[in-house]
C-alpha cells in the first residue's frame, strides 16, 4: 500500500507542469438587456507561456472578469505549442502569418534590438521568451485574429537542425558559410596596425 502511495506522489511531481507566466491582452464586455434591467457577460484573451520557447492563447466567457480570465487561461494551457528560437533569444527566420483578416511579419533581429511589437504581438513575444524581434501587423487590429496569425506563423518556422534531419543532412551543409570579413579595409584596423 505504502509503495503505491509512493508512486502516485512520484506520479504527481512529473506531472506537475512548470511555472507559466500569462498574459490578459483584451476583454470585452458584453451586455443583454432584459425585463429586469442589463445583464453582462465577460470575454477575455490571455496568452501563456513558460518563457523558454512554449506559448498558447485561450479565451473565456463568464459572467465575472476572474472567472473569464481563469477559464481563459486553462484553455491557454491545454493549447501550448513550442517555438525553436534561435540562442534562445530570437527567431530563425523571416516569417509571415495569416488567419482571416490578420496578416502580420516576424523578423529575426540582432542582440539588443528588444522587442518591436505592438499590443497582442508584443504578449506573445514576451511569454514565449523572445528577447530580439521586429514585427508589424499588417492586417486587422482584432486582438483575436492578431494572436491566431502570429501563432500561425510562429508554427511555420523550423529551427536549421529540423530542416537538416528531414534532408538528412547535417547543420553545417544547410547553414552558409561565414566569410571572414577583410580587415585592411577598416579604418580603425589600419590604426590599431600602426600603433
Amino acid at each position: 500500500m505504502a509503495e503505491r502511495d509512493n508512486r502516485r506522489g512520484g506520479r504527481r511531481d512529473r506531472d506537475e507542469a512548470p511555472e507559466f507566466a500569462d498574459r490578459l491582452v483584451a476583454i470585452n464586455r458584453v451586455s443583454k438587456t432584459v425585463k429586469g434591467g442589463k445583464r453582462f457577460g465577460f470575454a477575455a484573451l490571455v496568452v501563456v507561456g513558460d518563457q523558454k520557447g512554449r506559448v498558447g492563447f485561450g479565451k473565456g466567457k463568464a459572467k465575472e472578469v476572474p472567472e473569464a480570465i481563469r477559464k481563459a487561461t486553462e484553455q491557454a494551457k491545454r493549447r501550448m505549442m513550442r517555438v525553436p528560437l534561435r540562442e534562445g533569444r530570437t527567431l530563425h527566420h523571416d516569417i509571415e502569418g495569416r488567419h482571416g483578416a490578420g496578416r502580420v511579419v516576424m523578423r529575426a533581429a540582432p542582440q539588443g534590438t528588444g522587442i518591436i511589437a505592438g499590443g497582442p504581438m508584443r504578449a506573445v513575444f514576451e511569454m514565449l521568451g523572445v528577447h530580439d524581434v521586429v514585427a508589424k501587423s499588417l492586417g486587422s487590429q482584432n486582438p483575436y485574429n492578431m494572436i491566431r496569425a502570429t501563432l500561425e506563423g510562429l508554427g511555420k518556422e523550423q529551427s536549421p537542425r529540423h530542416v537538416a534531419q528531414r534532408r538528412g543532412k547535417k547543420v553545417s551543409d544547410i547553414l552558409p558559410k561565414r566569410e571572414e570579413a577583410p580587415t585592411h579595409g577598416d579604418p580603425q584596423t589600419q590604426l590599431a596596425e600602426e600603433a
